[in-house]
């Protein structure tokens, strides 16, 4: 429950204009692995270097870049949905009751280990109370297009 650990001072509940702005304004590089392009072995995924003569590693020019800390997300934003909300994982009805406060600041995330009937369940309670649901039920999906 990363999004639960934001303070209530943050920018959680901005439009997501002003989101998209922010997130588009601090632009990261993707991260990967020098060496998957030269070979199908090597997964796509970030792995610092660390050859004593690897220029990866020295940052020589034409490079990619290195994993630093100035790349970190800003603190108002950090954690937060596309949307601008404080995403909640819920695993059932009664977790999903403590958050009916603060419909307008967190969207309700469904947790991946429920099941399908509990999981329809709180779908539709979260529907009855107004609250955004991040990963509605596939069924609700389907039927919805």
């Amino acid at each position: 429950m990363r999004g639960n650990r934001m303070q209530e001072g943050s920018l959680a509940g901005i439009s997501s204009a002003k989101l998209k702005q922010l997130r588009r304004k601090f632009k990261k590089p993707n991260f990967t692995n020098l060496a998957a392009a030269k070979f199908k072995r090597v997964r796509d995924r970030w792995k610092r270097p660390r050859g004593i003569d690897n220029p990866h590693r020295k940052a020589l020019s034409g490079r990619p870049a290195l994993v630093k800390i100035g790349y970190r997300t800003m603190k108002a934003i950090r954690g937060l949905h596309p949307s601008g909300r404080i995403p909640v994982v819920v695993h059932s009805l009664s977790e999903l009751e403590k958050i009916k406060d603060n419909l307008d600041k967190h969207i309700v995330v469904i947790g991946r280990t429920v099941g399908l009937k509990k999981k329809l369940e709180i779908y539709q309670k979260a529907e009855e109370m107004g609250a955004l649901v991040a990963n509605p039920p596939r069924e609700v999906a389907e039927v919805g297009e």
